[in-house]
């Protein structure tokens, strides 16, 4: 793993530990109140919207674990695995900006497919 040397890094590094430990409390201080998130899901404006983003993925999780962080003072990037219900090792990587020590954007990269595939409205 990368050594944590930037404000946002240290920031995303905390963040996605915490909601991976299924800690959406903890995570959502690291939320500014006018965050924006975009998701392959959906385009997600707010706290209370993306609290109603985050909170029923990571309230599922099996497991989960950091690969890396990357980042500087205000931009970070966070590459993580989970096991879900429907997907072992479902990898992910959020793009984060932070501006006066809380997260403003968020834009996150994953496939949709395995979770299509256990509702049945995919076919390998």
């Amino acid at each position: 793993m990368t050594a944590i040397t930037g404000s946002a890094q240290k920031i995303a590094d905390e963040f996605v530990r915490a909601w991976l430990d299924r800690d959406v409390d903890k995570a959502m201080g690291f939320i500014a109140d006018d965050i924006v998130c975009e998701a392959p899901s959906g385009r997600f404006e707010g706290r209370d919207r993306y609290r109603q983003f985050l909170e029923p993925f990571a309230s599922r999780l099996l497991g989960g674990a950091v690969i890396d962080v990357l980042g500087d003072d205000t931009h970070a990037v966070t590459v993580y695995t989970t096991d879900t219900p429907f997907a072992k090792d479902f990898r992910a990587m959020d793009y984060l900006t932070v501006e006066d020590s809380k997260i403003t954007r968020s834009i996150v990269v994953f496939d949709l497919s395995p979770a299509l595939r256990a509702r049945g409205e995919l076919q390998d």
